[in-house]
């Protein structure tokens, strides 16, 4: 079994050729074909950095303490 990745395009009338040599002998093969379109070139949006909002809190205590006292308040 041979795993090929490549990118080629498809023609204006909607056709897709592929060439592919092999090492394979000749004979019947299965051939299994994923399309996945590549993005025009422009970037994907990126996602917000949160690293300007990234911080540390220092905590004095106990935090489970605190948590249950929370929690008896409702």
């Amino acid at each position: 079994m041979e795993v090929l990745k490549l990118t080629t395009t498809i023609d204006r009338s909607g056709y897709l050729t592929l060439n592919i040599p092999t090492q394979l002998g000749a004979g019947e093969v299965n051939v299994i074909v994923v399309l996945n379109p590549v993005s025009s070139g422009k970037k994907q949006q990126q996602s917000y950095d949160f690293s300007d909002l990234v911080g540390r809190l220092t905590w004095q205590g106990d935090a489970v303490t605190m948590q249950r006292t929370l929690r008896d308040e409702w």
